[in-house]
């Protein structure tokens, strides 16, 4: 089954909107067995909109469109509706009564624009959207299922997984889809391309294989289609067992899972404690760490050690080391490490220094340095990198690395290092 998904808004075309709801639609389509084959974005114009329902009739089986159906005197998209499938608007009881409830929740009273949000093409079948006053619309015409949605993400999304997913598996004969993520840290895509190079040629015809690059890692989905459930998983998982040998430690965890947990779970699952001290990175391994649920059961917390006077007072390291080496060297960024670990009495640490950008740089230490250092209860390991030029890219590739780094090092010192 093959789909298209459409979205509506001048605010999209202009980047004034990041387009979220078709990153989320794609994925969720994907999971469900369609192959998405085009993604588009059209401006709020009435002629734009039918041409491109009529280019999508008879050539695929689904068309899912987001923006458009809200109350402003932009939304145009419930007027070319009814120009295209026909028909004429009419109050939907069902519709109105849904946007009385919504709003007596909030304590506002029903305005006339809100009173036309109940008003839907005649030919439409009505979805509900509890979290918000525009309906969703569902069409069949020549051979084809339109779904519109609202353009607001969350009404959207929740829209989609409540009312549409349920009717989509109702209404088409879907395959199943088994996909799996391995997450992996430390070589560049190009890199993992040619280590899997071999891997990728023996592929089972069916299986796909993407990589999916970030600051953060590089993510290998690997994904099949088929009539029984647990003979594609296996496929599948026979695959991910394979790259795992093959890439080692490079791998940081499967499925459905973050650093932070993976984090969470090797120190909550052993006893283990841990702090941090941070420079270049500000604070975000912190948040990274307690943006997750339980992480006070072994988290203590961090020393932001911005400044020089910082990293004396609090952390204890030597002044003559910070003048003679600076704050981002080898000997300031270990004793970071060391210095939080004895002040927080923890098992583990994790310490930053670096030049994050845009400005600081020197030839010696341009910007993007980082270094990293963990120290565990029997040593400190500590190591530099050099990433790139952009402040925000730079913090959160060092966040990154740095749990890395913290998850090697607690796997080494409990004997699970592959």
């Amino acid at each position: 089954m093959n789909a298209w998904i459409v979205s509506i808004g001048y605010e999209l075309l202009m980047g004034q909107v990041v387009n979220t709801n078709a990153a989320y639609l794609g994925q969720r389509l994907t999971t469900l067995g369609f192959d998405v084959q085009k993604i588009v974005t059209i401006s709020d114009q009435i002629e734009q909109i039918e041409q491109t329902l009529q280019q999508a009739q008879s050539r695929v089986h689904l068309v899912v469109a987001t923006g458009g159906l809200g109350p402003t005197s932009d939304d145009l998209t419930k007027k070319a509706l009814v120009d295209f499938f026909g028909g004429d608007l009419q109050l939907n009881q069902q519709a109105l009564e849904q946007v009385k409830r919504f709003l007596q929740l909030r304590d506002q009273q029903l305005t006339q624009l809100q009173y036309e949000q109940a008003m839907v093409p005649s030919s439409a079948r009505v979805i509900p959207n509890p979290y918000g006053t525009a309906p969703g619309l569902w069409f069949e015409q020549g051979g084809t299922v339109f779904v519109f949605m609202p353009g607001v993400p969350f009404e959207m999304q929740q829209m989609f997984e409540q009312n549409v997913e349920p009717l989509l598996r109702r209404y088409f004969d879907l395959p199943q889809v088994y996909v799996q993520i391995v997450h992996t840290y430390g070589k560049l895509e190009a890199q993992l391309a040619e280590i899997l190079k071999d891997f990728e040629a023996q592929l089972p015809r069916q299986v796909k294989l993407a990589y999916l690059p970030s600051p953060e890692d590089i993510k290998i989905k690997l994904w099949t289609y088929g009539p029984d459930a647990n003979e594609i998983r296996d496929l599948v998982e026979e695959q991910v067992a394979k790259l795992r040998r093959i890439l080692g430690d490079t791998v940081w965890g499967v499925g459905d899972v973050t650093m932070p947990q993976v984090v969470l779970d090797l120190f909550v699952n052993h006893g283990l404690t841990l702090s941090t001290a941070e420079s270049c990175t500000g604070g975000n391994i912190a948040h990274l760490i307690t943006s997750v649920s339980g992480s006070s059961q072994y988290y203590k917390g961090t020393v932001v050690a911005y400044s020089n006077e910082v990293k004396k007072s609090v952390l204890r390291v030597s002044a003559q080391d910070l003048d003679k080496f600076g704050a981002v060297s080898q000997p300031v960024v270990e004793q970071m490490a060391q210095g939080v670990r004895s002040l927080l009495k923890t098992d583990f640490a994790v310490a930053t220094s670096g030049i994050a950008g845009p400005t600081g740089g020197t030839p010696e230490k341009p910007v993007g340095t980082v270094w990293i250092a963990v120290a565990t209860p029997e040593r400190v390991f500590s190591s530099k990198f050099r990433f790139g030029n952009r402040r925000d890219i730079n913090i959160r590739k060092s966040s990154a690395m740095a749990l890395y780094q913290l998850i090697l090092r607690v796997k080494q010192y409990l004997g699970l290092a592959k």
